[in-house]
């Protein structure tokens, strides 16, 4: 999509319509409240990729200390755009916007999307056996965890 751009001005952001698609078409926020999801946005760099309408076709947000180290999460494309280079745009700029702050590194998890990641210079991690989680409440409802 020729006319879609890369934005982080919240004013282009709506947290109806990034809550409307984790907790009703995400693996990973199934039930996340709006209010949880308004804080965890308040708490994130916010980015997203806007239509020429200015409807949001895609969103992320990154948690970081802005020094060191940055986590990108709740990426989404709208299912009605994906297959036409939306996630890079979005991916692409996140990254692009992250640039001039030298992070460390910059982590994220996904189940299916490691193609698109790659393509911007992810990669697997080359220590997973040293990267712990420690769940807190609900760890584990919106997502795939059979552990106690």
């Amino acid at each position: 999509m020729d006319d879609a751009r890369f934005t982080d001005d919240p004013a282009d952001i709506d947290p109806a319509v990034v809550h409307a698609w984790l907790t009703e078409r995400s693996y990973w926020a199934r039930g996340r409240t709006l209010a949880t999801q308004e804080a965890a946005m308040a708490g994130s760099r916010c980015y997203g990729v806007v239509g020429a309408d200015g409807r949001l076709l895609a969103f992320a947000r990154v948690v970081t200390d802005g020094v060191t180290f940055g986590w990108l999460a709740d990426v989404f494309v709208d299912p009605a755009v994906r297959g036409h280079g939306i996630g890079k745009v979005l991916v692409q700029g996140v990254v692009a916007d992250l640039a001039p702050l030298g992070l460390k590194r910059i982590a994220l998890s996904t189940a299916d999307a490691h193609g698109l990641y790659e393509q911007v210079g992810f990669r697997a991690l080359p220590d997973p056996e040293h990267w712990m989680v420690l769940p807190g409440p609900g760890f584990g409802a919106d997502v795939h965890d059979d552990r106690d």
